[in-house]
């Protein structure tokens, strides 16, 4: 918990201040600096110190969106500090591309090396300035290319105060996940800074629904440690996930949606129909699992082993789910489900005819 000044990058916040800084992390080929903005806001009280991170992957622009509302539409702390990164990989974001120029995963660099390869050195330099100064992590992400996530929050459950901060949030889902080797949440947390990941959304859009969960979810955060007044908005329901099945394809083709994300799914529901391009032929991919739909495919066109879904293994029971959630009333999660589904055409199963 940082009480007295706080520096980075050379310059220090004093308590009650807000300030815009560069924090230079490399340099063009014509030995021009590159910077990463951070904007760091800090009330006079002393209290927790937040770092809310968007784009480390370059292309996953809906936590961008989250960051600068956030800074500049909703956000009056009563106490403790909050650093705002809108976008963490900044090669990536000018690209449109998920990866840093080195064509490393700047998620997988952390906590990084200050002699390692570029995307090792701005790891280092971020994680040196803005990590090693923070209390807990909030890392804002989205899907890959060509998929999309219904918003959950992951998390190591096993970590001290980590499932309660996680449920804090507020999506309906929670998935109990360590974190991956060398990424930002798994290093910070093991750092001493618990860090939750929020997934939701495609990569190179915004999405304002997704934004709209986004920011309800950072502020929620920011109740629970006390930085914030008032109450935290609860979604119709919550679960934790302590286990996920990819459903892949077995046959190359075109899909026929029959879900869209967020969806409550049964074993052996069908998914989508796998048609062949020249062919009357086609295959029913049903769910291996109960669960719900976490991530799909936004691209219908399929090779063998190719992901079609994600679905997720609640440990609520479905039936008490789908209670809760038509008993309340329509909900952003809702209308963000119907947000979600316009991104597919989702229709019913034909039934087999009799020959």
């Amino acid at each position: 918990m940082v009480e007295s000044d706080l520096v980075i990058a050379g310059q220090s916040i004093v308590p009650g201040e807000s300030k815009d800084i560069a924090l230079q992390v490399s340099e063009s080929y014509l030995g021009v600096p590159t910077y990463i903005p951070v904007h760091v806001v800090r009330a006079k009280e002393p209290g927790p110190t937040v770092f809310v991170t968007g784009a480390v992957h370059g292309d996953e622009i809906n936590g961008t969106g989250i960051v600068r509302e956030l800074m500049f539409k909703t956000l009056e702390i009563m106490k403790g500090t909050v650093i705002f990164v809108p976008v963490v990989n900044v090669f990536g974001f000018e690209a449109h591309a998920r990866y840093l120029p080195d064509r490393q995963d700047l998620n997988r660099c952390f906590p990084g090396s200050a002699t390692g390869s570029m995307s090792y050195r701005v790891a280092h330099v971020f994680f040196q300035e803005i990590v090693s100064k923070c209390d807990v992590g909030i890392d804002l992400h989205t899907a890959a290319v060509r998929k999309t996530n219904y918003p959950h929050i992951r998390a190591d459950l096993d970590v001290a105060g980590m499932e309660e901060l996680a449920f804090a949030f507020g999506c309906e889902v929670v998935v109990n996940k360590k974190g991956d080797e060398g990424s930002l949440r798994e290093n910070a947390t093991q750092a001493g800074c618990p860090t939750l990941l929020y997934e939701g959304g495609e990569a190179l859009k915004f999405e304002q629904s997704i934004i709209d969960l986004g920011v309800r979810g950072v502020r929620n955060i920011l109740i629970k440690l006390g930085m914030l007044p008032g109450k935290r908005v609860k979604p119709s329901y919550q679960t934790r996930v302590d286990k996920t099945v990819w459903v892949r394809s077995d046959d190359g083709g075109l899909l026929r949606f029959h879900v869209s994300p967020g969806e409550i799914v049964t074993k052996g529901q069908s998914l989508a129909t796998n048609e062949q391009l020249l062919s009357p032929e086609e295959a029913i991919i049903v769910s291996p699992i109960d669960g719900i739909v976490l991530n799909m495919t936004t691209l219908p066109a399929v090779k063998p082993g190719e992901a079609i879904c994600h679905i997720a293994s609640p440990q609520k029971a479905l039936e008490e789910i789908q209670q809760e959630i038509e008993s309340s009333p329509k909900t952003l999660h809702r209308r963000l489900e119907d947000d979600l589904a316009t991104s597919f055409h989702v229709s019913e199963p034909e039934e087999p005819t009799e020959s």
